[in-house]
C-alpha cells in the first residue's frame, strides 16, 4: 500500500471488509474516523482490484500516447472508467479521469509525454541578428515608455503650478 496514504494498514483492511459488506464510502469514513478523500481513493482502487487494493503495486508505470488516447476515446464513447481500469490493469480509475480532462482541455497534445524539468531558456552565446533586433525593439519600447512618463510628469507639474496662486 502507498506510504502516502493517511489510512493505517488496519484501517485499510477494515475499510475493504466494510466495502465488501456493502457499506458506502461516507459510512466507512465515518465508522473508521478517517479522511473521506483517503477512503474515496481506496474505494476506487477496491472497485477495480477487489482485495488486491490492499497489495502494494511496484513502481510507477508510464503509458504511451497511443495507449492513453485509446483508453480516453473508449471512456468518452461511454465505457465506464472502472471497467477500463480493470481491463487495462490500471492502478485507479482516477487515472482515466485525469487523462480525459487533459484531452478535453488540450486535445491530443494533452496526452503526449512532457519533458521533465524546467523548459530550456534562450541561448546566451554570441549575439545574433535576431537577438540584436529584439534588443533594439526592447530599447525602443523602453524609450517610448520613458517619453510618456516624462510628458505625464511635465503636465502634472504644470497643473500643480496652476493650483498655486
Amino acid at each position: 500500500m502507498s506510504a502516502r496514504s493517511s489510512l493505517s494498514e488496519d484501517q485499510r483492511v477494515a475499510a475493504v471488509a466494510l466495502f465488501e459488506a456493502g457499506a458506502g464510502r461516507r459510512a466507512v469514513a465515518t465508522k473508521l474516523d478517517a479522511s473521506r478523500s483517503a477512503v474515496d481513493r481506496l474505494y476506487d482502487r477496491w472497485r477495480v482490484r477487489g482485495r488486491g487494493a490492499l497489495v502494494t503495486k511496484p513502481g510507477k508505470r508510464s503509458f504511451s500516447f497511443e495507449f492513453k488516447l485509446d483508453v480516453v476515446q473508449r471512456f468518452l464513447a461511454g465505457e465506464t472508467k472502472v471497467t477500463l481500469a480493470r481491463e487495462f490493469d490500471l492502478s485507479s480509475p482516477k487515472l482515466i479521469e485525469t487523462w480525459a480532462r487533459a484531452y478535453r482541455n488540450e486535445g491530443e497534445e494533452g496526452l503526449r509525454p512532457k519533458r521533465a524539468g524546467r523548459p530550456p531558456g534562450p541561448a546566451t552565446s554570441e549575439p545574433s541578428e535576431a537577438s540584436e533586433s529584439s534588443e533594439l525593439k526592447r530599447l525602443r519600447a523602453e524609450n517610448e515608455r520613458l517619453r510618456a512618463e516624462v510628458a505625464y510628469l511635465g503636465k502634472l507639474r504644470a497643473l500643480r503650478a496652476q493650483e498655486r496662486p
